[in-house]
């Protein structure tokens, strides 16, 4: 068979069949990104689920810690107000180490975007003010 191939009982020029396979292709590229978007948004979703117990999980071990542990160390220990002026110190020096790790490492600004864009604003600039060739 020269110039096609019979399809239906119908003669298909190359060209025919060549633009029919770059729509299938395309279509099969669009159906495939439309199953990776759904199956991310299910993972996303199940992620969130997921890491939010563990969050809860976390705060309920972290009550433990702080609430249990003065109130047995103040059962057991015949100080009581020794005890719980322990406890209130080593609070109170956490808070302020874990504050000061929270300044030092905050940002207000992303400044690796910011530099980023005062290097092209000075690119363009040399661009449209450097004399023609």
């Amino acid at each position: 068979m020269s110039g096609g191939m019979r399809l239906g009982g119908q003669r298909e020029s190359t060209a025919d069949l060549a633009t029919g396979i770059v729509e299938d292709a395309q279509r099969l590229v669009r159906l495939e990104i439309e199953l990776a978007k759904a199956e991310l948004k299910e993972m996303a979703i199940r992620n969130a689920i997921a890491v939010g117990l563990l969050l809860v999980a976390l705060a309920l071990l972290f009550v433990v810690l702080l609430v249990a542990g003065p109130v047995i160390a103040l059962v057991l220990l015949p100080w009581h107000w020794e005890v719980a002026l322990g406890w209130g110190v080593v609070y109170l020096g956490g808070g302020a180490l874990l504050a000061l790790i929270g300044v030092k490492l905050f940002k207000a600004k992303p400044q690796r975007t910011m530099d980023s864009m005062r290097e092209t604003k000075e690119w363009f600039s040399d661009l449209t003010s450097s004399p023609k060739r």
